[in-house]
């Protein structure tokens, strides 16, 4: 953390605040604000989270990056939110678990779990009480994690349905028309069909397969996970409306919706 103090300092200045300021949103003591500043107090991990939000920074940035060696722009382009930490072109360091031969298990997130993982996504503490389980068929190279959907928002892939999925660190990387389950600041865990629009404007535009929903976007700053969907197990038995020639119609209809929505915006 030998960047932190002289980070929190440089940001305050920029945005034109005292100590005073800054403690007083953060709810600290100016004197511990001075502290940290100075690099004789250490923050905790609720602190991090206060100065991440309250600077718009990511928590890796804060801490791994001197911020007095970026040029202008860089600094501009991070407080508007293009953090490069926030935005996925860095490595994540995730909670995780292992079985007894030291192999990452598959944990499970279930529809009542999903509340208590929307703040313990990142506590090691939370993570190891889940229910965990394994896919010999999987890559051990990968990272996995099952989440429980529920509502009928992705239909055909029926409500309580365990979707399994594939962690992903680089959200530049995300494909679009692909699934993915993306954790986010508002919404806590959704499984949408993605169109990746992170260069342009920084956001994810998520769609659900049911088409009685609108499609709506989401910041990245706002997200917190990305997963890409492997398979999804279900104890429904698949009908008609469930079947595989079904879902592929779904897919290439909402396929056609965003080819007419891009070429519509074209036009403008």
């Amino acid at each position: 953390m030998e960047h932190f103090g002289s980070n929190i300092k440089l940001l305050r200045k920029r945005r034109g605040r005292t100590q005073d300021d800054v403690a007083h949103a953060l709810g600290l003591k100016r004197s511990t604000l001075s502290g940290y500043e100075n690099g004789v107090a250490q923050p905790g991990l609720e602190t991090l989270v206060s100065f991440s939000g309250y600077f718009n920074v990511s928590i890796d940035t804060l801490v791994k990056t001197n911020l007095a060696t970026l040029q202008e722009s860089q600094l501009s382009q991070l407080e508007r939110g293009y953090d490069v930490y926030l935005t996925g072109g860095e490595l994540r360091v995730l909670a995780t678990t292992v079985d007894r031969d030291n192999e990452e298990n598959i944990e499970m997130v279930s529809e009542k779990a999903k509340a208590g993982y929307r703040a313990g996504f990142a506590d090691p503490e939370f993570i190891k009480v889940l229910p965990a389980f394994q896919m010999p068929f999987l890559s051990k190279q990968k990272k996995y994690r099952s989440f429980q959907i529920s509502g009928d928002s992705m239909l055909p892939i029926p409500e309580g349905s365990w979707v399994t999925c594939e962690f992903v660190q680089n959200w530049h990387l995300i494909r679009d028309r692909h699934a993915y389950v993306i954790h986010t600041l508002d919404d806590g865990v959704v499984f949408k069909v993605v169109e990746n629009k992170i260069k342009k404007d920084g956001t994810l535009r998520l769609y659900s397969l049911n088409p009685i929903y609108e499609p709506y976007d989401v910041h990245v700053n706002d997200v917190r996970e990305v997963w890409k969907f492997v398979n999804y197990i279900s104890s429904e038995m698949p009908g008609e409306e469930a079947s595989q020639q079904e879902l592929a119609r779904q897919v290439n209809r909402l396929r056609k919706d965003v080819d007419e929505l891009r070429e519509a915006k074209s036009k403008k």
